[in-house]
């Protein structure tokens, strides 16, 4: 499936929510309102993986950016996981946070997130603690972070 990574525009709000919807359970995903207020916070960006042939939307990542900076969501479409778009957006997020300055860059997930932790790991996070009860379901968060060298 060939994609191209561009910026959010507003009039792709509704697709991602709906894929933040799909992609995990109604006790982590967000609210309509969470996913705009996140996307509007002052430094943050959100990246957007679209099919190139019809423009349909295959993933978005969400990252404030900062000294240190965080992903706050990274959403695939379950039929194009595996298929390199995940990696791919969050390899153009950390790019566009070092060209901040960014150092480093952190997030979240659920420690029984097995799919989740293995891609973290593979793109070179490392777990640094658990937050216990961290998800409104009670299940504790892993945090993960991994340092930005120049390139």
């Amino acid at each position: 499936m060939p994609f191209v990574i561009r910026d959010f525009n507003p009039q792709d709000f509704e697709t991602l929510w709906e894929l933040d919807q799909e992609c995990f359970p109604p006790e982590i995903a967000y609210s309509r309102q969470e996913l705009k207020d996140y996307l509007r916070h002052r430094g943050a960006f959100t990246l957007v993986a679209s099919d190139k042939s019809n423009g349909k939307i295959s993933g978005f990542i969400v990252v404030q950016g900062g000294a240190q900076g965080h992903v706050i969501t990274i959403d695939v479409v379950a039929t194009a996981r595996r298929s390199g778009v995940g990696s791919t957006l969050l390899r153009a997020a950390e790019d566009r946070l070092r060209t901040t300055g960014c150092h480093a860059v952190g997030l979240e997930t659920a420690v029984d997130n097995v799919s989740a932790l293995s891609f973290y790991k593979r793109h070179g996070y490392c777990v640094i603690r658990t937050w216990p009860r961290y998800y409104s379901n009670g299940v504790d968060a892993l945090v993960l972070k991994k340092e930005l060298n120049a390139r």
